[in-house]
């Protein structure tokens, strides 16, 4: 295999649609010229509207399927997206690391209704934070943000408790004044990210785009605020590639 690419790893789900997941996000490394790997963590049964079906994949087979690519290739940046259980993803998180430290990972916080997992005891926190302490970057928007840390609906306690362990970059979609408008948070500073297009379209799948973008972006060389500065700017191209929620990667 050639190696004049950085390899890089998606470990998420499987949309048949291809607007989402890791279909979504091979279609992204390729137009940024990194050699994408795929792990699924789910089939679904869905389309670019409709949403009917999901099957986990037993986490020993996602697992397995993480050493086997670790063993054979230097993977740069891991992309994370749906998984079922704070477990489920702490035992992703803490194999990579184990087996290459330097590997970064980012993590796009996919809360749907079949994986609001309990964040809220004593213990998880425990772990969510040892969690988070390994992660390069999370990409919530605003509705994830309130459900990863609950704060009575305070934005930005949520985020201060976050960014002290990670990056976070809170993406716009969602925001109910600042549609558009991305932040990125570290521990020391915050970056403001304004869309350079409002006019643009809805599409499915756009938050799994951003993150595999910037994962892209990072196994490239960039810094973290140049990667999700360029990722940005790909994922607006791509929401104006065309009018249907289905987005073209060509742009």
């Amino acid at each position: 295999m050639s190696t004049n690419r950085p390899f890089v790893l998606s470990i998420a789900g499987f949309d048949p649609s291809a607007g989402a997941g890791v279909l979504a996000d091979v279609k992204t490394f390729e137009q940024h010229q990194v050699y994408g790997f795929a792990i699924n963590t789910a089939n679904t049964i869905q389309t670019e509207n409709e949403f009917v079906a999901i099957q986990w994949t037993e986490l020993d087979f996602v697992l397995q399927s993480i050493e086997t690519l670790f063993d054979s290739y230097e993977i740069k940046v891991v992309k994370i997206g749906i998984i079922p259980s704070l477990d489920y993803l702490k035992s992703i998180v803490f194999l990579i690391k184990r087996l290459s430290p330097k590997t970064k990972i980012v993590w796009d916080t996919v809360l749907k209704s079949t994986t609001e997992f309990d964040f809220l005891t004593i213990e998880n926190q425990n772990d969510f934070i040892s969690i988070l302490e390994k992660i390069e970057l999370i990409t919530p928007n605003y509705n994830e943000v309130l459900k990863l840390i609950p704060t009575e609906n305070k934005l930005e306690v949520s985020i201060e408790i976050l960014s002290k362990y990670c990056a976070v970059l809170l993406k716009g979609g969602h925001h109910p004044t600042e549609v558009g408008t991305d932040y990125l948070h570290t521990p020391n500073q915050s970056f403001r990210f304004s869309p350079k297009n409002t006019e643009i379209y809805q599409k499915h799948g756009s938050g799994c785009v951003l993150s595999a973008a910037i994962t892209a972006n990072l196994a490239l060389g960039q810094e973290l605020l140049t990667a999700c500065k360029n990722g940005k700017n790909y994922t607006e191209n791509f929401l104006l590639s065309n009018s249907s929620q289905l987005g073209h990667h060509y742009v």
